[in-house]
């Protein structure tokens, strides 16, 4: 064998192992538009099609036996083909004409894998979306502790700022009518002390709000 042929030899190898089935089973319908179909009506195909298919492509580059009897298995498993393989229809040749008809036990068969392939398909839908929602739920989850630490973070901050600006008060330093500081929880409020007792002093908060307080919350 020359170099020549060689190379012719491997660049139709390459080029029939580059469709893949569905392409494959397009240019079927390209090729054989009566008997293979890609939308619209599908006709159940006559038994044994593949070897007539495979001397019919003998001398083409385009696809090997292997493509083909993929090609031929993706489109006899496929929702539409199985569905119209009913009892009393006609099986086509490569040219559509009439090559036998589905019989009672071949209809129950296609039914059956039709159903079946449903089946699974519908289960493979369900776990996916139950996968999507568990990871949804994680991602949300992560975010929302993310926020609560950042939140946690800012206010410790805050906290600290805050503190660093409070002068404690003598408890003889606090006169009714005095402006002052309170420490509210975690924030500090401004305030007007109303009168003072022992342990405790009474103010009024800017918002109107009166409480008593301990001595220990009550800077300037």
């Amino acid at each position: 064998m020359s170099e020549q042929q060689s190379l012719q030899e491997n660049s139709t190898q390459t080029a029939k192992t580059t469709m893949t089935v569905k392409e494959t089973i397009a240019y079927l319908a390209e090729k054989f538009p009566l008997c293979f179909s890609i939308e619209g009506a599908i006709k159940p195909l006559k038994i044994g099609l593949f070897q007539d298919l495979a001397q019919a492509l003998e001398n083409d580059d385009k696809v090997s036996k292997t493509m083909l009897r993929q090609a031929i298995r993706g489109y006899t498993m496929g929702w539409r083909y199985l569905s119209a393989c009913k009892e009393g229809v006609e099986r086509v040749d490569l040219n559509g004409e009439p090559a036998g008809v589905i019989d009672a036990s071949q209809a129950e068969h296609a039914a059956q894998t039709l159903a079946e392939s449903k089946k699974i398909v519908s289960e493979r839908r369900a776990q996916q979306r139950k996968t999507e929602r568990k990871e949804f739920f994680k991602k949300k989850a992560q975010e929302q502790k993310k926020v609560v630490k950042r939140k946690s973070v800012n206010e410790h901050k805050k906290s600290v700022k805050t503190e660093e600006n409070l002068t404690a008060i003598a408890h003889s330093d606090i006169t009714k009518g005095l402006d002052v500081k309170v420490k509210v929880g975690n924030t500090v409020q401004q305030a007007t002390v109303l009168g003072v007792e022992k342990q405790e002093v009474r103010v009024q908060l800017n918002s109107g709000l009166t409480l008593n307080v301990a001595l220990n919350t009550i800077f300037i």
